[in-house]
């Protein structure tokens, strides 16, 4: 009984800090919360919630309260403390979720060789990671390009937050940076302006709601081609937000913040593992 008290907190602990760095990922630059999503093994059981309500929600309970609040916390009231450490420090900051990524990569490995890896499932990974690798760079070059936030605005925000939830790898930030919409989501997001949450929250909420089945149909399907492109979209991303190197004690600490991210995801990774076993 105490072993299983102690295995149901570990649970509610690791989803609600799942929760909170999905959250944290779908607007840090460069980072895809569907990525972090399927990483952490949530994914799939989010996916069939959002496809089979009625059949996954009685069961749901344990793992979608802890990590709808993380999500939460991370998305909106992290907003501001993510916009001051990338004012202090940008690179440090992403060194850290790089470190997070590169930390489940082994982890994302596995699941996508689970129903085996043919040529065309190799193929999948080549491809996706260079036209990944393509598009974000294409976004990051993109200049004289900008706009003024407003409704529509944000709510074109919303949708590709929404994508982001849904389809893991696609990474919403750099397209929001290059249209000079980033920082000012992210401010009014920190204060919790209405009007902002008004469109973009609705728009996020009914994109995912829209394409949750598609992906899911394309899962079911071609579930070795689809994880493979996972894998060299997040390889992809990893490898377009490194930031250019610093010097001194900017260097130590992106060291340390990437090692730490990566320690933090590893253990997330056996644990998950050993209570699966356990379970």
């Amino acid at each position: 009984m105490g072993d299983k008290t102690c295995s149901e907190k570990l649970r509610f602990i690791k989803n609600l800090l799942c929760g909170i760095l999905i959250g944290m990922g779908a607007i840090l630059p460069g980072v895809s919360g569907g990525v972090l999503a399927v990483v952490f093994d949530v994914y799939q059981p989010m996916m069939e919630l959002l496809t089979h309500p009625r059949r996954a929600l009685p069961r749901s309970w344990g793992w979608l309260v802890p990590l709808g609040i993380g999500w939460c916390v991370g998305f909106v009231l992290f907003a501001k403390g993510i916009a001051v450490l990338l004012d202090v420090s940008a690179s440090v900051t992403i060194w850290l979720f790089i470190g997070l990524i590169v930390g489940t990569v082994p982890a994302l490995f596995r699941e996508a060789g689970r129903q085996g890896r043919g040529a065309g499932a190799w193929v999948s990974v080549v491809l996706c990671f260079f036209l990944m690798l393509w598009g974000l760079y294409r976004v990051s070059h993109i200049t004289g390009l900008h706009v003024e936030p407003n409704f529509w605005w944000c709510s074109f925000c919303g949708v590709l937050w929404g994508m982001s939830v849904v389809i893991p790898g696609l990474t919403s930030s750099p397209v929001l940076i290059a249209l000079d919409l980033y920082q000012p989501l992210l401010d009014g997001l920190s204060r919790m302006e209405w009007q902002m949450l008004l469109s973009t929250v609705p728009a996020m909420l009914l994109t995912i709601a829209l394409l949750a089945r598609l992906v899911s149909w394309v899962f079911r399907r071609f579930y070795a081609l689809a994880y493979h492109g996972i894998l060299g979209v997040v390889l992809a991303s990893t490898l377009a937000i490194i930031p250019e190197g610093g010097s001194g004690g900017g260097t130590a600490a992106s060291i340390a913040c990437a090692l730490g991210g990566f320690a933090l995801a590893y253990f997330f990774s056996r644990l998950e593992r050993k209570m699966g076993k356990n379970g």
